[in-house]
């Protein structure tokens, strides 16, 4: 079903938000981080040009990371990125899955 087509001079309220498939792969990676003791408390943002997904230590304090979805980066650097606590980027890239790969590796610990 197509959506209607707004009348002239009308403003759509368009907002960039993440897809079932992609809000899967982040929960399924929040929920192991949860499980692990790391992660406590997340956020979303739905905004014009980026969908926000942070993620908290506890509730009261700055998101340790932020997961971005920016769609006009679709054609260049790609439109997924991990931003730290510091605003450094630490993955960007075309793949959720693989971008994500870099919070994974948290999870990776040695056994005594």
């Amino acid at each position: 079903m197509n959506a209607p087509t707004p009348f002239p001079g009308q403003r759509t309220n368009e907002k960039v938000a993440f897809d079932r498939k992609e809000l899967s792969t982040i929960l399924g990676l929040y929920g192991r981080m949860v499980a692990a003791g790391e992660w406590r408390d997340y956020g979303m943002s739905f905004l014009k040009d980026v969908a926000i997904f942070s993620v908290f230590r506890r509730t009261a304090e700055h998101p340790l990371y932020r997961i971005e979805k920016r769609p006009k980066l679709r054609s260049k650097q790609g439109m997924y990125c991990v931003i730290g606590m510091d605003g450094q980027i630490l993955k960007r890239g075309h793949d959720l899955r693989t971008v994500l790969r870099v919070l994974e590796r948290k999870l990776i610990r040695a056994v005594e």
